[in-house]
Order: C-alpha cells, then sequence, then structure tokens
C-alpha cells in the first residue's frame, strides 16, 4: 500500500528506517516511509488526500459491530470512567434486544469455528485446515471488537501452548488493527485538548503509523518544543462495545462456574481483568503511570521507558516521547529478554508496580541496543504481605519444602484456610516433586502446570484475580524467550533474584523464613546459605561477563566478599558470626578436652565431655571453613592465571 503525499512532503527522518520505525508502534500495516506535513494548515485543507493503489480497508469492528456503541453512544456507558458492574448492569439491563443481538453474534461466530473444526476432525483434513482456520478466528475476533482482541493478546505470546499458525494470527490482533478514519481521530484530539490542532503540533502525520485495538498512533512534532512524539487517539464508542461484552463475559462466566463447579471465582477474574482495561481507556491514568514506571524503572540498565507529555494528554489522547526500534518477538536477543526478566521481577518484587500487559507488541529492542516499554494503560499493584509469600512460595518450592509451600499457597489465597494441611503437602509434593528434581534452572511454567488440574479441583485450589496478572507478566517473557530458545526457563532466571532478594530484605517475615530455612532441626545449613549466595550472583554474574568467562570465577568471589561485609549482607554476617562463634566455642572445648586427657594427672581429673550440640557446632564450623577455604583458594588461583 502506497501513500500519495503532496510533492512539498518533506521526509521526518533522515534516514529511512520506515519498516523498524513502523515496528516501535506496533505496526506494519503501511510499508512506506511516512512525511510529515510541513505545516498543519496545509495538512487540514488537505485531508481529501487518497491513498493510491489500494483502497483502505473499511475498520472491521464497525463494519461487523458498530451498532453496539452507536445504540448507546449517548448514553450512560461511554461515560463511565471507573469499572462499575451495578451501573454497566442498569445500562445494559435496559436494552434486552442490544444484549440477545449481541450475544448471538458473539456465539453464531465463535460456535460457527467451532463446528467447523469439529468437521475439520471428522474428515480428517483438520492439518491442511489449520492456517485456514487460524486465518479465520483471527478475522473473528478482529469482528467482536476490543474485547475479544485484547484475550487473543493475551493468548497470542505463548508459542507452547499454542500453535504456531495461531501465534501468528492472533499476533496480528496486536498491531494490524484497521485504523479507524484520521478525520474522526483529530476531531478527536481537538475536542480533549481543547485547541486547535496546528496550536498543539507543529507537523503530524496524515495517517496513522499504527493501530491497536483501543486506539491508534500518529507520530507527531509539538509545537513548543520541537520534540518528536507519538500520539495515541482512542477508538470511538471503544468504552460502550467493551462494557457490553464484558457485562455478557461476566455473565457466562457465572454460568460456566456452577455448570463446571470450578473452585476458582470466573467472575472475580473477568473483574480484575475488567477493572484493569477500564484503567487501560483512560489515557491520563496511563499517562500517571508513565511516569511512575519511568521514575522506577526508567534508570535500570538497557531498559528505556519513554517520557509522557501530561499537557498534551487527555482522557482520550495520550501524548508520549517517540522511540525507535524494532519488536522483542522479531529480533534474536535472548538477552534482552533477560534483562526484561529481571526489570519484570524488580517491578513485582521490589516496588510491587508491575506492566500487567507486556504482550510483545508493547515490548521493543531500541537501535542502541536496550528493552523498551511502551502502552502503560494496564499495570498492576503487589501488595507487600504477597509479594514476601511469593518470594516464599518460590524458595520453599526449590527446597522442596512442601510443608511450609502448602502454608504459602494458604497465604497467596490459592487454597483455602480450612484445607488440610498434610493431604495438601502430599499433593503438592506429587504435583512439584518431578518438574523440581529436574534442578532449579530447568523450572518452566509447564513443568509446574503437570498435574495441577487434578489437585486444583480436589484441594478447591483457586487463583486470585492478582494471581493471573502477575503470572501473566512473566509468562510473556517465557513466551518469547522459547520462541529464541526452545529451553530457556523464565522461572529458573528469576531463582538468582529470588534468592538475591531473600538474603538481602529487611522484612521481619522473609528474614524469619530465611532463618527457618537454613536452619534444619537446628542445624546449620552451610551448603543450602553457598547454594543460595551463588545462585544471588548468578544472573548478575553472567551479565556482566557476557564473553568474559575466564574472569567469573573471580567476579563471584569479589561480589560474595563484598556482600557479606556491606549493609545488605548484614542479617547473613550476624548468623556466620554466630555459627562461628558457636564452633570456636566448640573447637576451644574439644582442644582443651584433647590436650587434658595428655596429662600424666589426667585421671585424676574430670575432662570436659563434648554434647551432642558441639559435635554439631565443630562439624558446622568444619564446613564453614572448607566454604571460605574454597573462596580463598579460587581467589589465589586466579591471581596466578593472571
Amino acid at each position: 500500500m502506497s501513500l500519495l503525499l503532496p510533492p512539498s512532503f518533506h521526509p521526518f527522518t533522515a534516514k529511512s528506517k520506515s519498516k523498524s520505525l513502523l515496528s516501535f508502534h506496533k505496526s506494519d500495516i503501511f510499508t512506506q516511509n511516512f512525511s510529515l506535513i510541513p505545516s498543519i494548515h496545509n495538512f487540514r485543507s488537505s485531508r481529501t488526500i487518497k491513498i493510491c493503489a489500494k483502497t483502505r480497508e473499511i475498520d472491521t469492528f464497525t463494519k461487523y459491530s458498530g451498532y453496539v456503541f452507536e445504540s448507546v453512544r449517548d448514553s450512560e456507558a461511554d461515560a463511565i470512567v471507573d469499572y462499575n458492574v451495578s451501573k454497566i448492569a442498569s445500562i445494559y439491563g435496559k436494552k434486552p434486544f442490544l444484549l440477545l443481538r449481541r450475544l448471538f453474534q458473539i456465539s453464531t461466530s465463535l460456535g460457527q469455528w467451532f463446528a467447523l473444526r469439529y468437521i475439520d476432525g471428522l474428515m480428517q483434513r483438520s492439518d491442511q485446515m489449520f492456517k485456514i482456520r487460524a486465518s479465520e478466528l483471527r478475522k473473528i475476533l478482529a469482528e467482536l471488537g476490543p474485547a475479544f482482541v485484547k484475550i487473543a493478546q493475551a493468548v497470542s505470546s505463548r508459542p507452547d501452548v499454542i500453535p504456531p499458525a495461531y501465534i501468528n494470527e492472533l499476533s496480528m490482533l496486536q498491531d494490524r488493527i484497521t485504523p479507524f478514519s484520521s478525520e474522526v481521530a483529530f476531531n478527536t484530539i481537538e475536542q480533549e485538548l481543547g485547541l486547535p490542532l496546528e496550536m498543539v503540533f507543529s507537523e503530524i502525520s496524515p495517517e496513522p503509523i499504527a493501530a491497536a485495538s483501543l486506539g491508534q498512533v500518529y507520530q507527531a512534532r509539538l509545537r513548543d518544543s520541537a520534540q518528536i512524539v507519538a500520539v495515541k487517539v482512542q477508538r470511538p464508542g471503544v468504552q460502550a462495545a467493551i462494557s457490553l461484552d464484558i457485562y455478557i463475559l461476566r455473565f457466562l462466566a457465572g454460568v460456566v462456574r456452577n455448570v463446571a463447579k470450578f473452585n476458582t471465582d470466573l467472575q472475580a477474574v473477568v473483574d480484575e481483568w475488567a477493572l484493569s482495561l477500564f484503567r487501560e481507556m483512560d489515557y491520563r491514568e496511563e499517562a500517571q503511570n508513565g511516569l511512575k514506571f519511568r521514575q522506577l524503572y526508567g534508570s535500570l540498565e538497557d531498559v528505556c521507558v519513554p517520557e509522557m507529555y501530561l499537557k498534551q494528554s487527555s482522557r482520550r489522547v495520550l501524548t508520549m516521547e517517540w522511540v525507535e526500534g524494532q519488536k522483542l518477538a522479531e529480533v534474536n536477543d535472548l538477552y534482552l529478554v533477560e534483562v526484561g526478566v529481571y526489570c519484570s521481577l524488580t517491578q513485582l518484587l521490589e516496588y510491587g508496580f508491575y506492566h500487567a500487559d507486556p504482550h510483545p507488541g508493547n515490548l521493543l529492542r531500541t537501535y542502541d541496543g536496550k528493552l523498551a516499554y511502551l502502552d502503560f494503560g494496564m499495570m498492576g499493584e503487589f501488595r507487600p504481605e504477597l509479594r514476601d509469600g511469593f518470594i516464599e512460595a518460590c524458595l520453599h518450592l526449590v527446597n522442596r519444602d512442601y510443608d511450609a509451600l502448602a502454608e504459602d499457597f494458604v497465604t497467596l489465597g490459592l487454597l483455602p484456610p480450612t484445607v488440610q494441611k498434610d493431604a495438601a503437602t502430599e499433593a503438592l509434593t506429587g504435583v512439584f516433586k518431578n518438574a523440581v528434581d529436574k534442578g532449579v534452572r530447568n523450572l518452566s511454567f509447564g513443568d509446574l502446570s503437570g498435574n495441577l488440574g487434578r489437585t486444583m479441583y480436589k484441594f478447591k485450589f483457586q487463583i486470585p484475580s492478582y494471581f493471573s496478572l502477575v503470572i501473566r507478566s512473566l509468562a510473556v517473557l517465557e513466551g518469547i524467550a522459547i520462541s529464541l530458545n526452545p529451553d530457556y526457563k523464565v522461572l529458573g532466571s528469576s531463582y538468582p533474584w529470588i534468592a538475591r532478594k531473600v538474603l538481602t530484605d529487611s522484612s521481619p517475615k522473609l528474614r524469619s523464613s530465611l532463618q527457618a530455612l537454613l536452619y534444619k532441626e537446628g542445624v546449620f545449613r552451610v551448603d543450602l546459605l553457598e547454594s543460595l549466595l551463588s545462585e544471588s550472583l548468578r544472573a548478575k554474574t553472567e551479565r556482566a561477563l557476557e564473553g568474559q568467562a575466564d574472569r567469573g570465577s573471580r567476579l563471584v568471589i569479589k561480589q560474595t566478599l563484598q556482600f557479606m561485609l556491606n549493609e545488605k549482607g548484614t542479617f547473613i554476617r550476624e548468623i556466620l558470626i554466630q555459627e562461628l562463634a558457636k564452633g570456636l566455642d566448640a573447637l576451644g572445648l574439644a582442644t582443651t578436652s584433647a590436650a587434658m586427657s595428655r596429662l600424666p594427672f589426667a585421671t585424676s581429673f574430670p575432662l570436659p565431655v563434648m554434647s551432642d550440640e558441639d559435635l554439631i557446632n565443630l562439624e558446622t564450623l568444619r564446613r564453614l571453613m572448607l566454604f571460605l577455604s574454597r573462596l580463598q583458594n579460587n581467589d589465589s588461583s586466579n591471581k596466578v592465571s593472571e
């Protein structure tokens, strides 16, 4: 498709980077260079500019589902700012014919597709029709509108769960949505900002650079600062359409739960998703989210967070810094996936403010090799007590402490408080043992989901609404990584950061958990401490030593000693000093006893007796000295090799 521009239009960028430039803001709709107009006045008089070669495809959603928002455009539905179930119900409860028409459209569209898939199976042509059915499903979801597109986006990042043909088709819904009229978009900008377009921007692309489910993006230049920006404009009527679909989906979720007798409150899951989706539709909140995200995580190494322009933003218009790059899923850069895992864990475990919609269209590799985050509409909050519970669960899982894991599941709301702990522990052991036995570095979501289905039903296992967003934020990254490296395990990569967190955090709960983990039946577990220390340094070492493996051992030693001596290592240092003191006391007692036994008059005096505790302390001292000796020997060998 080529865009016919007036001869006076000049290229916006000095170099031709059209394809990469488009990939930043999620679209391959257009494949030519875009030019910004020399003045808004010229553009506004040229809104009759035509697209040559092909006539633009009609907005699919408007064509097939336009009646949804047209019938309620002037009603309260489009004015709902926050998600309110009762208010939505009061609006659509008065429109039974609209409800029935929409329900009929959804059921017939998806029902026909499932019927065709069933017939393909009966006629043994499933393989031949696979790509065709995938394409048909993508078109159906686009016709049904934003709510269904968002659902498709949620599953399109899992190549280990969804077949490749469906991944390819559904991933188009992340960015290849047919745009709506630019005339409508520009009118929306003027209405929302209360200024003529030429007063805000000195230049703006005549057509959208990208179109997604909720809105579309234009490239522009701010008049007051000449800064190049991305301007996102919300799709007309999207609030009303999504409100209706959520109302229907919520009803269906209740029916499914009652019929199938699920333990998970499916309506609560829909509510959590809908709450995030409504926040995503308020661009003012997205701008604030972007500012907070940039403040918290913008300084992380190799992470890029664009700047937000609040003055040029409103409820339906968002203006942010323009960043160029390529989709992360389209470049072979596993290191940036690791950066994404690190950033996600920092979000979840350090601050609790996390990006809940990191699908491949929202992550890209910038030209200077950084990971850029986009689209801050769907964010989540992970409360401190849940963060600690999540860390404890991971720690107990890796260390095969299934008794404590059952308690963690109750804390996290995955199991009811009334569950029989012994039976739950036995069940969790059966579910996770084989996966954990593969080693911490080989853990994946697929491994852990093994036999969980039967256990979930038996013990009334439930997925809290907040938990689905947390898991999704990590599952998306694993999905991208698997497409690059089938053996990649995001949980295995996550454990070093969890180990570091539990070793350094000042939370009384985590310190109590660490102490309980390090002592088994009163015996200090030196091997476990060594494992935690080495794991906590693994990811940092791997990132710092890319291409410098020969220096890895020395860096680990240096970091271990630094950790032991700095403020973050205070708790571990105190434990080590305590154990060394107990060991030295036991060694002194043993030395005294041995020395006195060699004296001529030894039989005349009662000799000191070593208790069982003294023997344990002496063994702990021996193992601690071996641990410290290994550090010293490795350090010496590294110096010699230099």
